[in-house]
């Protein structure tokens, strides 16, 4: 419940600063989180970015401070962050459908978008079966993208790579000579700013000569969670991700190492099959 603490903390910094300057380090200390960790953690348990959030919530609490007092749009504007008053209004417009001046003559409906709160929902799903692994450090080889987090990129990238290497046979070369953990997706590389990363489609590395083409990357030693993934791709692994995120963690107390997360694909089975079979590994401490 841990994190979960943190995640209200973070809201609760958000909403005294949202007149003020906020930078997504300082949020995500409050959190004791990376930048990357606590905007994938913020989105999976919400469904909003975090950018997204605070543009809502500024401009929620700036329509109840425009309709309620006689400030200026001009200051209000600029006291949320708005350059310029026509910056603000288009954003109002956007959000309402009216301009601010016609919002306070009262003869339209407006929307707020409430602060957030957290709680643990288990979405019909009463368990989350895991197991802990422990592994040394390994080898990969294979071939990666570099996509961000943010506006979701990363959630239309990743299944076009994975649809681009089934047609162009590049995952029939890594099946070949593919480890016992059969062929990865592991993303990696989390930037400075910690919102870009890379997602790398791979297998461990168990041949001497490696096409030039295809990079070797190195994956550090680590405890892993290892969750079961049922159910055709992309569905069932993205319904994983999202509960590892809003309900495990959570819940449980452990912390995201920092590391490389890995998917585990079987080559036995058809992945859009309602019976594939494939794992969730997540560093943890």
């Amino acid at each position: 419940m841990k994190e979960l603490q943190r995640m209200l903390d973070s809201i609760e910094f958000i909403e005294r600063n949202l007149s003020s300057n906020l930078h997504m380090d300082e949020i995500a200390s409050v959190a004791c989180m990376s930048k990357f960790h606590f905007q994938r953690m913020f989105h999976m348990l919400t469904g909003y970015t975090l950018n997204a959030y605070i543009r809502n919530r500024r401009i929620t609490v700036a329509t109840q401070e425009l309709i309620n007092s006689k400030a200026r749009v001009i200051d209000v504007a600029l006291k949320y962050g708005y350059e310029t008053p026509e910056s603000f209004t288009k954003a109002f417009r956007r959000i309402h459908g009216v301009s601010p001046i016609n919002a306070r003559k009262n003869v339209h409906p407006l929307k707020a978008y409430p602060k957030l709160s957290f709680q643990i929902q288990l979405k019909g799903d009463v368990e989350m079966d895991y197991r802990m692994v422990k592994k040394d450090a390994f080898e990969v080889v294979g071939k990666s993208i570099r996509t961000t987090i943010i506006g979701g990129e990363n959630h239309q990238k990743i299944p076009a790579f994975w649809d681009e290497s089934n047609a162009n046979g590049f995952t029939n070369e890594l099946a070949k000579s593919c480890g016992s953990l059969g062929i990865l997706g592991i993303c990696m590389d989390f930037d400075k700013q910690q919102e870009n990363v890379t997602y790398l489609i791979c297998t461990e590395k168990n041949m001497d000569q490696v096409p030039s083409d295809w990079e070797i990357r190195k994956i550090p030693a680590a405890t892993w969670a290892v969750f079961p993934v049922y159910g055709a791709m992309p569905e069932a692994m993205q319904k994983t991700w999202e509960r590892i995120f809003s309900e495990w963690f959570p819940s449980t107390g452990y912390e995201h190492a920092g590391g490389p997360e890995m998917e585990v694909y079987s080559t036995d089975d058809d992945p859009y099959s309602e019976d594939h079979y494939s794992e969730v590994w997540v560093p943890i401490k």
